[in-house]
């Protein structure tokens, strides 16, 4: 059986990122896996009916993805409001699309509240880094899903061409 992808809907040319924009990925294997059916797109945040724009968002006081999950942080706009119910509610969904079309790999935009899997913001909105996960990174990856960010295309390739004999 083909391995299925979830992939950031934002990485597929979908404006759908808070600044109403895309962050479309350009690589072969993306356009190969598309034509062989492999990707399922989603933005989390807009399955939890979060708008396009919306303000910026960032995990609070340089908390993860998985400290939001055990009820450890919060996830606030650059205006002050709390949004990690929405945040949370966009992971579960996330989760519940991957596991419904048999999604095992990610393909996630790095950084993001939501996706990011190998960095996200640190809740100052002053463009500080810290090593992390989002929400729904974090959720995938503790349900078995395997997570790559959009700077990790060749390890996935590599990865996908184990699991398929050859055919990534």
């Amino acid at each position: 059986m083909t391995a299925k992808i979830l992939v950031s809907a934002c990485l597929m040319g979908h404006a759908v990122r808070y600044d109403g924009a895309a962050k479309p990925l350009r690589h072969p294997a993306i356009e190969r896996w598309r034509a062989e059916g492999r990707l399922v797109t989603l933005c989390p945040e807009l399955s939890a009916g979060m708008p396009v724009p919306r303000p910026p968002a960032e995990i609070e006081g340089g908390r993860t993805g998985a400290d939001i999950l055990s009820g450890a942080g919060r996830v606030v706009e650059k205006t002050g409001q709390d949004v990690t119910e929405a945040f949370r509610h966009a992971a579960e969904n996330a989760l519940a699309l991957a596991l419904a079309t048999n999604c095992r790999f990610a393909l996630l935009i790095d950084g993001s509240p939501s996706c990011g899997s190998g960095f996200v913001y640190d809740g100052s909105f002053s463009g500080e880094r810290v090593k992390g996960e989002g929400v729904t990174a974090a959720i995938l990856r503790a349900n078995g899903v395997e997570v790559f960010s959009d700077r990790e295309v060749e390890m996935l390739v590599e990865r996908l061409a184990g699991e398929d004999d050859g055919a990534a």
